[in-house]
């Protein structure tokens, strides 16, 4: 499917506690979508934007009626991880489905976020994937696996392919009945040309860098597992989730607001409302199968830098943001370097077809993104590094 460009805006380590029966749910908030709007409101703070993330929509809930034994989250602690628990427990009982549990897993140095968690339903359990035995992990019929190590990877290759390669080994065997959905990434690709629709599942990958070749090894311990012992294994290749506070715009619209000008070498880029990315994986465990599923996840655009550095100036109403070539005294150049004519882009046609269309759209998130840094709402600090093009990270 082609990608629209943004010049053209779419609309709009202890070791695991014994298992316990979950705590009664919170109930749900309503659908903002339930009431016809087209698009849900801009989440103003923390707690609106943690509501929209783990407000499931009405294919969700269906889907999560036909699960079969408990969920487990492998890596719950993490950046995208306490949102996908509370969607999924929020789903479940939407659908009827108190009698499944979730289990969040992790190191849990952060036991406010662990609680918070254990407030709203989902099981906590305390538990170092790398160390501790699997044995001690709880029973699951569904397994979420988040875990992975990309930051520092270049200077700790070996910490990169014990995480990303070897972790799986232990996580297919403890759970080889089980239907495992596990996030991979889009580095598995090469970089291609921007004209393109991006890499499509059945194109051959070439990742560049540890961190990409350790993930590519993720994909195949998991899909070994699923050839010699039946596993159904569900791969999610993911390229650049958006949540507000981090991600490929927040990148972009924190320099522009700073003033500081917006590197376009790697020129184009994709990116995907995080609540769609989560449930998209919830959704993907049905999908999972001893031929392992692979899927591109990310949004339908192509997203150019350039156009991005643009949008985030005028919505903070910046001077020179027609980024004029021989700026004047005191005008800052909102851009620099020149597109390279190649980046890291998936065509995830297949995902839209199968999940639907990501319900908050670029524009959307554009303006979102601006709002939130406008009011100063919390950041992450963590870049994402989309711009890297040798896979040193």
């Amino acid at each position: 499917m082609p990608h629209a460009s943004t010049s053209a805006p779419t609309p709009g380590a202890p070791e695991a506690a014994t298992p316990a029966t979950a705590a009664p749910a919170t109930a749900a908030p309503a659908l903002p979508w339930a009431a016809g709007a087209l698009l849900p409101e801009f989440p103003d703070g923390e707690q609106q934007l943690e509501d929209l993330l783990a407000s499931p929509s009405p294919a969700l809930v269906a889907d999560a009626a036909r699960l079969d034994g408990d969920l487990v989250v492998l890596g719950a602690g993490g950046k995208m991880g306490p949102s996908l628990c509370r969607l999924a427990r929020r789903a479940l009982d939407a659908a009827g489905r108190g009698d499944l549990a979730v289990h969040a897993v992790s190191r849990w140095s952060d036991r406010a976020a662990a609680d918070a968690l254990a407030a709203e339903g989902v099981h906590p359990v305390a538990f170092d994937l790398l160390d501790g035995d699997p044995a001690r992990l709880p029973d699951a019929g569904n397994a979420v696996f988040m875990v992975g190590a990309k930051f520092g990877s270049a200077g700790n290759p070996a910490h990169a392919w014990a995480v990303n390669a070897a972790l799986p080994d232990r996580i297919a065997r403890r759970y080889r009945d089980a239907r495992i959905s596990a996030f991979s990434t889009g580095n598995v690709y090469p970089l291609v040309d921007t004209a393109s629709a991006g890499s499509a599942e059945t194109d051959p990958v070439g990742p560049v860098g540890e961190y990409a070749m350790s993930c590519l090894g993720r994909e195949r311990v998991f899909g070994y597992h699923a050839a010699e012992h039946g596993t159904r294994v569900a791969l999610l290749r993911l390229n650049y989730a958006i949540d507000l506070r981090y991600g490929v715009l927040a990148d972009i619209a924190s320099a522009v607001h700073a003033g500081d000008p917006v590197d376009v070498t790697t020129g184009h880029a994709n990116v995907v409302w995080q609540g769609y990315a989560n449930e998209v994986a919830l959704r993907a465990l049905l999908h999972a199968d001893a031929d392992a599923f692979t899927l591109n996840l990310t949004g339908p655009e192509t997203a150019s830098v350039r156009r991005l550095a643009h949008l985030f100036a005028e919505e903070f109403g910046r001077d020179g943001a027609g980024t004029p070539a021989q700026p004047g005294p005191g005008q800052a150049t909102l851009t620099t370097g020149q597109e390279s004519g190649t980046a890291l882009l998936s065509d995830a046609s297949r995902c839209h077809a199968l999940f639907g269309y990501p319900p908050v759209p670029l524009r959307t998130l554009v303006g979102w993104q601006a709002e939130w840094i406008r009011r100063g709402l919390p950041l992450s600090g963590r870049p994402t590094k989309f711009d890297v093009r040798d896979g040193r990270f």
